[in-house]
């Protein structure tokens, strides 16, 4: 791989040829709606096979007012939310060396993942079930191992503990550049800070009208993550978007948790909802926002509305973060150096949305309902989205990610 360069100047390459890139044309075969994880590989996989593409995104890109940004997304294969994403996981692995094969660009960074629980709990029942039945490999800590390779850890003794060798991160912010870059110069145009105001079907044209202009297409790929309810207005009863805390946290001793030194890691707490999960401390030049070690607890937070989130994190989720780490990684706080916070799109059964939008003759495909285990799908996802939008099928097993599943008409 090429030497990374800082993310502000990988930022201002990309954001000098979004500019260069923006022309008068009004007629696309594929205009793809949000530029964020899922939209920017949509972009560069239709821009690979040779469509005009259009792009639009309302804010920067990347930006931090919604899904994708903070520096780091767990990887992994041992699904404990459910296996049939397993195969979707082996094509997004496979997608993300490719993109870095074919860029010179390293966006996987093979850390290792623990997880620890109790026997019965979710995480470690569904990580069993998973790894089974995919063959997915995971080691057994033993408590000797604990004690000299990951000796920062406090468990229980009841805790089982498991490592994915295999796991650990991609960096979103510059996945998300990357492939805007790669699709630009592959032709297509991409705009950003241009808000979509609404689109419409009249035959086999689309109309999409923005802030700034009017534009027709003959596919359409929406990929707005929080903001997808609004733009159809049929998803909006089976969508509901949560506002997320995440802590970037000064350990008493960094070295002990820096990139090469420290894991990713997931952990579940009993009588606590969902689980919490963590990074190694990451330069804030490579990856983007802060120096600290990343915490976050995915479980549902309070409901908003994306146009208005309240960006201030509560002392009550800061001071749960650093219970956490006091209770579990003693070692791994001495002050809170940011918080920050991201949304959550929830669907009921908290599994995604792949599918066409309904009663537009599969002109307009979506994709959304991350519930917050969405990112590491994007190189795969952005490859279906392409596939349904030009092919009509996918090769890909998403059958349990239509709309059909609701069991009603949208």
């Amino acid at each position: 791989m090429n030497p990374l360069l800082s993310l502000s100047d990988l930022s201002a390459r990309v954001q000098a040829k979004i500019e260069r890139s923006k022309d008068k044309e009004k007629v696309f075969d594929i205009i793809v709606l949000g530029v964020g994880s899922m939209g920017s590989a949509a972009c560069y996989y239709l821009a690979k096979q040779g469509y005009t593409v259009l792009g639009i995104e309302q804010f920067d890109i990347p930006h931090e007012q919604g899904s994708h940004a903070g520096q780091s997304r767990i990887i992994r294969k041992a699904y404990f939310e459910h296996p049939d994403y397993v195969p979707l996981l082996e094509a997004a692995y496979k997608n993300w060396i490719d993109i870095e094969n074919e860029t010179g660009t390293q966006l996987y960074f093979k850390t290792g993942l623990l997880y620890f629980g109790e026997p019965d709990s979710a995480l470690i029942q569904g990580l069993k079930l998973s790894a089974g039945k995919y063959n997915v490999p995971i080691n057994s800590i033993s408590t000797q191992e604990m004690q000299s390779s990951f000796a920062s850890f406090i468990l229980p003794e009841d805790y089982e503990r498991y490592l994915e060798p295999d796991a650990g991160f991609v960096t979103p912010e510059r996945a998300i550049l990357t492939y805007a870059e790669q699709a630009i110069q592959l032709g297509a145009s991409i705009h950003s800070h241009e808000k979509t105001m609404e689109w419409k079907k009249t035959g086999s044209t689309i109309t999409v009208k923005t802030d700034q202009a009017t534009y027709q297409c003959h596919k359409l790929v929406i990929t707005t993550g929080a903001w997808a309810g609004k733009l159809i207005s049929s998803l909006a009863n089976q969508l509901t978007v949560t506002r997320q805390a995440i802590g970037w946290m000064k350990p008493k001793k960094q070295h002990l948790f820096d990139l090469g030194n420290f894991p990713c890691w997931t952990l579940s707490v009993r009588g606590k909802p969902g689980i919490y999960y963590g990074f190694p401390v990451l330069p804030p030049a490579t990856f983007g926002g802060v120096l600290g070690l990343k915490i976050g607890h995915h479980a549902p937070g309070s409901i908003t509305d994306p146009n208005l989130v309240d960006r201030q994190s509560a002392q009550e989720e800061e001071h749960d973060l650093i219970q956490t780490l006091q209770r579990f990684i003693p070692e791994g706080y001495e002050s809170t150096a940011m918080m920050k916070t991201c949304l959550y799109t929830y669907t009921k059964d908290e599994n995604f949305i792949l599918d066409y939008v309904p009663d537009t003759d599969q002109q307009v495909v979506v994709a959304a309902g991350f519930s917050g285990h969405g990112f590491k799908f994007a190189s795969a996802v952005g490859e279906i989205m392409a596939d349904l939008a030009t092919k009509g099928k996918t090769a890909q097993p998403i059958g349990f990610l239509s709309t059909a599943r609701f069991h009603k008409k949208y």
